[in-house]
């Protein structure tokens, strides 16, 4: 009345793959964006009159004339 059915190596069934999919596609994924911004975007220049300093950008504001 209790056979115990043996379903093999876990690597065997489907329910693990799937479940792992999700995560493994979120990192394939990200590491291509990260890939393509730093190809694409790494190099690129301020405009409008913005100014770096390390990492931080900022606006500056345009000279005002004196009178």
């Amino acid at each position: 009345m209790d056979e115990s059915k043996d379903s093999g190596p876990w690597w065997r069934e489907p329910w693990p793959w799937l479940l792992m999919a999700g995560p493994a596609l979120a990192i394939v994924g990200c590491a291509i964006t990260i890939v393509l911004a730093f190809q694409n975007f790494s190099s690129q220049g301020i405009v409008d009159g913005g100014v770096k300093q390390g990492l931080v950008v900022s606006k500056t504001e345009p000279a005002r004339e004196q009178r």
